[in-house]
């Protein structure tokens, strides 16, 4: 007679990785994220979870760098470029519809201190990009990338989480296309107005 044998499991136990956690994040969204939502999503208890996110700001944390590390800044041919302020609008609009896209990041991306490493080494290389395609000095290209970033994630974070009186859809969409277009005619001001004051001494490159 044969020894029995161990009841057959039903499968390995669920490997918890960054990957895991971060897909995990983004399906949820920044502004839904819990402990017990992440470890539900990922068939884990969230005791589980915690051996590997220490707290619940720290798991916003990797979910906004890894969002932001995904964002496809605009590029730009060395051989086909057009004028600076060209790039600087198309960069504007990159900015809003990354905001749209997801809801409750602005905090992560907006002060620098919040930024990660690997956000910070995103933003150096792409300014870097500019500086070279451009001809401009590193700085002027810093400058204006932060300005245009800086104000355009503001105030697309404002046109995107503004709360009111319930609406039909139809009003809301309205009103949104309303409050983006004059987002966008800011921008276009902000980016003239940019690019004039770099101009001036004190903005320069230095010898």
């Amino acid at each position: 007679m044969n020894a029995s044998q161990p009841p057959a499991t039903r499968g390995r136990p669920r490997t918890i990785t960054r990957e895991r956690i971060v897909e995990a994040g983004i399906g949820i969204g920044l502004p839904g994220i819990t402990f017990v939502g992440v470890a539900a999503a990922l068939g884990v208890s969230h005791m589980a979870l915690y051996k590997h996110v220490t707290n619940l700001e720290a798991l916003k944390n990797l979910v906004a760098e890894e969002i932001f590390t995904r964002w496809q800044i605009p590029r730009v041919d060395a051989d086909q470029r057009g004028e600076l302020k060209e790039y600087l609008t198309v960069f504007a609009t990159s900015v809003r519809l990354f905001v749209k896209a997801h809801p409750g990041l602005t905090p992560y991306v907006i002060r620098r201190l919040a930024a990660t490493q690997p956000m910070l080494a995103k933003i150096d290389e792409h300014q870097s990009h500019i500086a070279q395609v451009y001809g401009i000095a590193k700085e002027q290209a810093r400058w204006l990338l932060a300005t245009v970033a800086f104000h355009g994630i503001a105030v697309a974070d404002t046109v995107y989480s503004v709360t009111g009186q319930p609406v039909e859809e139809a009003q809301r969409l309205a009103e949104e296309a309303e409050m983006e277009a004059e987002l966008d005619r800011g921008m276009r001001a902000l980016i003239v107005g940019a690019l004039v004051l770099m101009d001036e001494e004190e903005f320069k490159a230095k010898p």
